[in-house]
């Protein structure tokens, strides 16, 4: 029997290795972590995190091919293909600090893999990392081998949150790198062997391993640039009263361009975009790059720029001060159908309300209190550290209460902020918000999934990113 171990139980690993679990039934699946408390949450009733179906195939497959287990190295030890996917954050001190990729994690599962290492093992690159950290760990296992061979892949992988099971069961691609070395083309042909048991032979695309580190880098900067493009273009329609939702619209049926990711919202989050184009830029500039640097650079500026945009239309609408007025955050998670915060642009548009001295009452359906207070008392790029390195107990923000139930964070609020795309916000009773709220009561529209005319026709002020400006607003320009 085949044997799979996945060091790192979290958003890849996890869903990841249940899902080829159940398609591959021969194949033992164990996933390790150091973490007693996520292990113990991925055999418990309750999973660690949340993903459309990912709790119906674990429990089709927990404890018949598919172990969670704190016991890393044996796993490790006993496994054919052992796949790594720890943090890669983005160093916060040192050379490369705000930039570079953290590769501590990465570095000690290679060298505790070669010591636990007693037969020949195929080590897959799961998380991101940069360019050339193939390279890097092969150093390290060819090193400290004791005559073994350890064969290096890279398969990133192209997730996205809220569609990942569907995603895995229906990959546009699967990409894996290797050496072009005999053992390297054997190593890739396991890999392939075990995707190809779901995944049709035409879509396993393999290559050198710079190529496949790579293009998950340039494959998130490509769409993270699709967003800052169009927010870009929001901005310009909202000083010209054009729609972005009809430009966008006119662009995306351009068949050369395509309709995907052309949704103006007030910025992209999550554990990938910003932290793959930082390293991107890092590597440009370290391979004498400046220009290069310079365009990926502009991608997060605009992505900032959003945001801040977003706050200054907020405190300029309400007679440029939102200080002691209660605001209502609709959704903390960076998009719907994840309870994932890590960059949300709610963060930093928070911390921005909070700046001017709002009193936050913040209802999201999947985020708890304890994570969004860590979330907004947390120093930048700290999230992407395994949690028994994170600050222990956030300070609790007094100018923040969480609440469970939409109707009561908008009560007696002055706005509502709406953040994230939950399907259940569209629905809400927006006349009986509005008769509970104070007046003039203001909606700003982050993620433009509400019916403007809708919501006026009840009373409301109504800022839609993009949209053609509500007369009040029109007098009241958003400073920078």
């Amino acid at each position: 029997m085949v044997k799979i171990c996945c060091i790192g139980a979290g958003y890849v690993g996890g869903p990841t290795m249940a899902v080829i679990a159940l398609k591959c039934p021969e194949i033992e699946v164990a996933v390790v972590d150091i973490s007693v408390p996520r292990i113990n949450a991925w055999n418990s009733e309750h999973l660690p995190i949340y993903e459309p179906g990912l709790e119906d195939v674990v429990k089709q497959c927990r404890g018949k091919n598919l172990f969670f287990s704190t016991d890393v190295e044996k796993h490790v030890a006993e496994a054919d293909i052992v796949f790594v996917s720890v943090n890669t954050p983005t160093k916060t001190q040192g050379l490369g600090a705000g930039k570079a990729a953290d590769l501590t994690y990465w570095e000690s599962a290679a060298r505790m893999i070669a010591d636990v290492s007693t037969s020949d093992k195929i080590v897959v690159e799961k998380s991101t990392v940069p360019v050339k950290t193939a390279e890097a760990i092969e150093k390290i296992l060819a090193h400290n081998r004791k005559g073994i061979n350890f064969s290096i892949l890279s398969n990133p992988e192209f997730l996205a949150e809220g569609t990942a099971i569907k995603d895995l069961f229906q990959p546009d691609r699967v990409l894996i790198g290797g050496r072009e070395t005999p053992l390297g083309q054997k190593a890739i042909q396991a890999l392939k062997d075990v995707y190809a048991h779901w995944v049709p032979v035409d879509r396993i695309l393999c290559t050198n391993l710079w190529s496949a580190e790579l293009s998950k880098l340039a494959a998130n900067a490509f769409l993270a640039q699709r967003i800052s493009s169009v927010n870009a273009m929001s901005a310009l329609c909202e000083a010209t009263g054009a729609d972005i939702t009809q430009v966008s619209h006119s662009v995306g049926t351009d068949s050369r361009i395509g309709p995907k990711f052309l949704n103006a919202s007030v910025g992209f989050g999550g554990s990938c975009f910003q932290k793959d184009i930082l390293n991107l830029i890092y590597i440009c500039e370290c391979n004498g790059l400046p220009e290069v640097a310079n365009y990926w650079k502009q991608v997060i500026k605009v992505n900032d720029y959003q945001k801040t945009r977003f706050v200054n239309r907020v405190v300029s609408s309400m007679f440029n001060t939102v200080s002691g007025k209660k605001i209502a955050i609709l959704g903390f998670a960076f998009k719907k159908d994840t309870g994932d915060t890590r960059e949300t642009p709610a963060i930093d548009v928070c911390k921005g309300l909070i700046g001017d001295k709002a009193k936050l009452s913040i209802y999201d359906p999947q985020v708890p209190e304890d994570q969004i207070s860590r979330d907004l008392s947390m120093k930048k790029f700290d999230w992407d550290h395994p949690v028994h390195l994170q600050p222990m107990s956030p300070t609790s923000i007094k100018e923040v209460s969480v609440v469970w139930d939409a109707y009561e964070a908008t009560k007696d609020a002055h706005g509502i902020c709406i953040l994230t795309e939950w399907d259940e916000f569209r629905n809400l009773d927006y006349q009986r918000i509005y008769d509970n709220m104070r007046k003039p009561a203001f909606v700003f529209d982050g993620r433009n999934i509400m019916d403007v005319g809708k919501l006026r026709k009840i009373g409301f002020i109504v800022y839609s990113i993009g949209k053609p400006l509500d007369p009040w607003l029109k007098d009241m320009p958003a400073v920078a």
